[in-house]
Order: structure tokens, then C-alpha cells, then sequence
């Protein structure tokens, strides 16, 4: 994710969806633009479209100009408004929006539009050099925590693609490369979008870090045949009590390496935690079409008509997390003290 430009730049995304086959850059350079994007999953990953959303309120500013700064305000104010609704579950969007409505709050003498539109991309560029800066340190912590692990399963797609750079669950691999500690790395394909075979394994290859795909269905296999000695997911929101959500099929995941024996990890950076939230109960679960599971990349798979039940997100308990990876530190055990104290 790069922005071209100054306050009249535009940004430009990879385009997830293209990948394995294709890299293309996709130019935004208007918040409709970007808002089909993070609804399609060309930007996805918590992280990546709190930054890619705050990149999109300086879009929105673009066509305010030639407004008196009091009318620029409304439509900067309304950007955020329409940016929020695209996708409920990952709390980074909501918390990226909420630092960019605060500035224009925070900023209420700005002579001009242009001069407040200075402020939000300086704001928008803040976000996306301190996500680098917790990404790295999500790794060395992560890092540390498989040192004395050959292999790991991990789920859907936590490293660049889906942050600025390293990743969160992917920037503890990263880093052990980094450290000359190579890992076997077993990738969930991850149904029904296939982000753990399309993404994650593109990166991994990227990398030259050893990566095995597997359909979800194989994880309990590939557990009892000792294959992997840890699990590490991402997360698009945690509650104050350590609750997770993150892709569908984390749940199961973290079921399975508790009857298995096997640690199950977490690393978000703190901006992932809402902690005006207790229970995972509460976390609200984006339902996406039925054509995702029915025509599954143009191919139809279930007779017409069928029901389709399409949760893209599912929440851990806290009692099945062995560890919560920040760049603050690591949340062990996973107690809403231990969160609180954390995360502040």
C-alpha cells in the first residue's frame, strides 16, 4: 500500500484478489473507489484497512478545496461516516476513522481546507508508519515464542499483505528467518476465499520459507501426526477479556490445539483490541453473499437455490488462547487484567 503524492495523491493498493496469478495495482483516487475495494477484498487484513481507510478520508477531503473550511469539515466528517459502514467485524477500521475524526475536532482554527487536508494526510501517514513499527515488534516477540518450534500452522493471511509490512502472526516467522531459524509453516487454505493458499503461501514463497497448503479439513491430521508445534493466527478484533475474532475457522483451530496439547497464539497489535467490549458474544460478525460458497471463483459448486450460511469471522474464547502477541509485550495468561495492563 503506497500514497503517491501529496494532498492531491491518490493511493494504490495490490490488488488481492488477482493474486497468486497476477499482481496489479489497483489507483484509488476517490473514496468509491476504495470502499468497493475493502468490501471486495482487494485491501483486506485488519490492520491494512484501518490504513487504507484513513488514506481514504484524505480522499474524500480531495474535493473539498474550494469549500470554506466549515463545509470541508462535513464532508471530511461524512467520509468517515460512509468509510465505517463498508466492513463491521475489524475494529482497526473504526479506531483509524475515530483518529481522523478526532484531528479534524482537534483542529478547529485550520485557516483552510487545504491546510486541514495537510493534517490528515500527515495523520493517515502516522498510522501507517507506526502499524511498521508495531508489526516488527509484534515479530520479535512472536519470534521468541518459536524458538524451539520446526513447525506451525497458521490461518488465513497476516503478513504484509494484510498490514504495512511484516505482518502480525506472519511477522513471527518473518522475524525467525530473519534470526536464521527457518520454520515449516503448514497454511489452512482457508474456505471459502482461499486467502491461506492464494496469499499467505504467495508470501511465504516470496520469503523462501518452506509452506505446505492444506485444506482446513486436515488440520487435526496434520496436529496428530506432530507435524506442527504451534499454532499463530491473526485477529480483526479482541475483547477486553482477551476474546478473539478472526477468520472463520479460528475457532476450530484453537479447539483442536488445546485437545492436542499444542500452544495456540495470537499476535495483533494493540489498535485490534476494543475493549469497550467484554464478551466475544458481543462482537458483531460481518455475513458476506452466498456466491463466495456457491460460485466459488466463477465455479459453481451447490445446486441452485441451496441456503448458505457465510459467517467470515468466528471468536475464540479467551481460555483457549495460550498467549496474545502485541508490541507491547505478550498477554500470558489470557486474563482481562493481563489485557488491561497491556493495552492501557
Amino acid at each position: 500500500m503506497v500514497w503517491n503524492g501529496d494532498i492531491d495523491g491518490q493511493l494504490e493498493l495490490l490488488d488481492q484478489t488477482r493474486l497468486p496469478l497476477q499482481v496489479e495495482i489497483l489507483s484509488c483516487r476517490d473514496t468509491a473507489t476504495l470502499y468497493e475495494a475493502i468490501v471486495s477484498l482487494r485491501v483486506r487484513g485488519a490492520p491494512a484497512i484501518g490504513i487504507a481507510a484513513a488514506y481514504g478520508v484524505v480522499l474524500g477531503a480531495q474535493a473539498t478545496w474550494d469549500q470554506p473550511v466549515a463545509e470541508a469539515r462535513k464532508t471530511i466528517l461524512a467520509t468517515c461516516e460512509y468509510l465505517a459502514r463498508s466492513r463491521p467485524t475489524a475494529v482497526n477500521l473504526f479506531w483509524a476513522l475515530d483518529r481522523m475524526r478526532d484531528l479534524v475536532h482537534r483542529n478547529p482554527s485550520v485557516a483552510d481546507s487545504k491546510s486541514l487536508g495537510q493534517l490528515l494526510l500527515r495523520e493517515a501517514r502516522l498510522i501507517h508508519d507506526e502499524d511498521r513499527r508495531m508489526c516488527h515488534a509484534i515479530g520479535e516477540y512472536g519470534a521468541s515464542m518459536l524458538s524451539d518450534v520446526t513447525g506451525v500452522l497458521t490461518h488465513c493471511n497476516t503478513g504484509g499483505l494484510a498490514t504495512s509490512e511484516y505482518g502480525t502472526a506472519l511477522s513471527a516467522i518473518f522475524t525467525a528467518q530473519d534470526q536464521g531459524h527457518t520454520l515449516q509453516i503448514y497454511a489452512d487454505e482457508t474456505r471459502p476465499l482461499l486467502q491461506g493458499a492464494r496469499l499467505t503461501a504467495w508470501e511465504l514463497q516470496q520469503r523462501g520459507i518452506p509452506c505446505t497448503v492444506i485444506c482446513d479439513s486436515m488440520a487435526a491430521q496434520v496436529m496428530r501426526e506432530k507435524k506442527v508445534q504451534a499454532v499463530i493466527v491473526g485477529a480483526d478484533r479482541i475483547t477486553a477479556r482477551g476474546d478473539t475474532a478472526n477468520k472463520i475457522g479460528t475457532y476450530g483451530l484453537a479447539i483442536l490445539a488445546k485437545y492436542h496439547g499444542i500452544p495456540f497464539y495470537v499476535a495483533a497489535p494493540t489498535s485490534t483490541f476494543d475493549l469497550s467490549i467484554d464478551s466475544g458474544t458481543d462482537i458483531p460478525i460481518e455475513q458476506r453473499k452466498s456466491s463466495e460458497i456457491t460460485h466459488g471463483f466463477g465455479s459453481q459448486t451447490a445446486p441452485s437455490g441451496i441456503d448458505v450460511y457465510n459467517p467470515a469471522f468466528d471468536v475464540t474464547p479467551a481460555e483457549l488462547i495460550s498467549a496474545i502477541i502485541t508490541e507491547r509485550g505478550v498477554i500470558a495468561p489470557v486474563l482481562e487484567d493481563n489485557v488491561r495492563s497491556t493495552v492501557g
